[in-house]
């Protein structure tokens, strides 16, 4: 609905961009400039490396449970989303197992040097705009919250962006836990 009336009445954009809260654009300049950072080499530790995946699977839920709560069919809407996500996780992974070039692990500092990546900016960006659109539909036709077919497509579309956030997060994680599991298959067993 709303790309339609984006194409028929583009004034409208205005009105909408109005009656955002302020609040919302101040969280889309946090997650740009935390997607942002991640264009460049950086070092992030291990539990950074962790948390980004947590933070937009939360903000992900938080989307579902606040446009769909009320519709009966969030316990659906859920599963779809865990499903999509683990599933786009598992081909992520399959696909491309290993980190990207120049990535390393330091276990002393138990921190990554992570080459720049416009990946995280879009992935943000996409949950960011799902949650954004998905509003903005819901306020103009209130009964999408009940229309399962929407419901699962959102929970789908959420689905994707966190599984690509997790197999990227999980690259991570192999390799940091990479040593750490060859030094103790070949440490010397003690009875």
């Amino acid at each position: 609905m709303i790309i339609d009336l984006l194409i028929h009445h583009p004034e409208a954009l205005g009105t909408v961009l109005q009656k955002t809260p302020t609040w919302v654009w101040g969280l889309l300049a946090a997650l740009v400039a935390l997607g942002a950072s991640q264009l460049v080499a950086r070092t992030a530790s291990l539990t950074r490396v962790a948390v980004m995946p947590v933070a937009m699977t939360l903000f992900s839920a938080y989307g579902l449970v606040s446009a769909f709560g009320s519709s009966g069919q969030v316990l659906g809407t859920l599963a779809a989303w865990l499903a999509a996500a683990a599933a786009v996780a598992t081909i992520a992974l399959a696909l491309m197992p290993a980190t990207p070039a120049g990535t390393q692990y330091q276990a002393a500092s138990r921190s990554f040097q992570l080459p720049g990546s416009p990946l995280p900016l879009l992935l943000i960006l996409g949950i960011f705009l799902t949650k954004y659109l998905v509003g903005i539909e819901m306020a103009m036709q209130p009964a999408l919250a009940h229309d399962a077919t929407f419901d699962l497509q959102i929970a789908a579309l959420y689905g994707v962006f966190n599984g690509l956030f997790i197999a990227r997060s999980a690259r991570l994680w192999r390799m940091a836990l990479a040593p750490q599991a060859a030094t103790a298959a070949s440490a010397p067993a003690t009875a």
